[in-house]
């Protein structure tokens, strides 16, 4: 197995080892190391069927729930992140985000496994967190120190949101928006350990997060956008170049990310499951 990093604030390419077959613990212990240090790993040339998309997710740790959105047929932890070629609603999460922060245990990771992939454009954006706290001004870090930021689902995911009703008629991903999503909201510290490396970063952004315990709407708003202005800089990113046959694992609780349009006329279809943790592990 050879990992070869992308030489930008976190990502690395990974080669030699064969995802349609079962890893044995030294793989998975090499991979997770890799994982650990680089945030964003992609194995290109992988011939993957759904099954081993769920077996190698599961390598990792247990599936996470994927809310508001509903699996392919036949699956329960695989949702299709698709777009027609004819489609005109606006793309997927463009937006940073880490995945699912309104949970109460959010998920460790994200696999995504590309099917079909347009000639141009559609990449995905990763924003390294650890290294946006390391370099981050002592001015806002004193602001944000022991803060805890409200995360919610209500801005894309209630009836009346971003995904909403209005939206659904026009995309052919099958994002579920509900009720449900006006009460989908958990606290977070803004700045955290990794529960595995203990290396200290931010987590979340504006977008998901609502709010800042203890703060007025305008007072949250203003640092939180700040914030964004921080650790969203072109220093801290990686633009990922999809191939088709290419499976990417990132950290969820490392990186921000975020997908870019540029393929109109063209469709594009990934395979998508996250990797749970324990709550205790968070």
């Amino acid at each position: 197995m050879k990992v070869t990093p992308s030489g930008h604030a976190c990502g690395a390419e990974v080669t030699g080892v064969d995802l349609s077959e079962p890893l044995d613990d030294a793989t998975v212990s090499k991979i997770r190391a890799a994982w650990l240090e680089h945030h964003v790993l992609a194995f290109p040339g992988q011939a993957m069927s759904d099954d081993d998309l769920e077996r190698f997710t599961l390598s990792f740790g247990p599936f996470g729930e994927d809310p508001f959105i509903a699996p392919i047929p036949g699956r329960d932890h695989i949702i299709a992140v698709k777009r027609e070629a004819n489609e005109t609603a606006p793309v997927f999460a463009e937006n940073w985000h880490t995945d699912w922060s309104f949970q109460a245990t959010p998920p460790a990771g994200t696999c995504l496994y590309a099917i079909t992939i347009p000639p141009t454009g559609g990449d995905t954006l990763f924003a390294n967190q650890h290294l946006a706290l390391e370099q981050m001004p002592d001015e806002l870090r004193a602001k944000l120190e022991g803060k805890i930021a409200i995360h919610s689902a209500r801005v894309p995911y209630a009836k009346e949101g971003v995904y909403g009703d209005a939206d659904r008629e026009k995309r052919s991903m099958d994002i579920r928006a509900s009720d449900e999503a006006l009460t989908a909201e958990h606290k977070h510290p803004i700045i955290r350990k990794h529960p595995e490396t203990g290396c200290e970063g931010v987590f979340g952004c504006v977008g998901y997060i609502v709010g800042i315990e203890g703060m007025s709407e305008t007072e949250s708003m203003a640092l939180l956008a700040e914030l964004y202005i921080w650790q969203t800089r072109p220093e801290y990113q990686y633009r990922h170049k999809w191939r088709e046959n290419m499976l990417v694992m990132w950290d969820n609780r490392s990186v921000l990310h975020m997908a870019t349009g540029g393929y109109d006329g063209h469709a594009r279809l990934l395979h998508r499951t996250t990797i749970g943790q324990q709550r205790k592990e968070f």
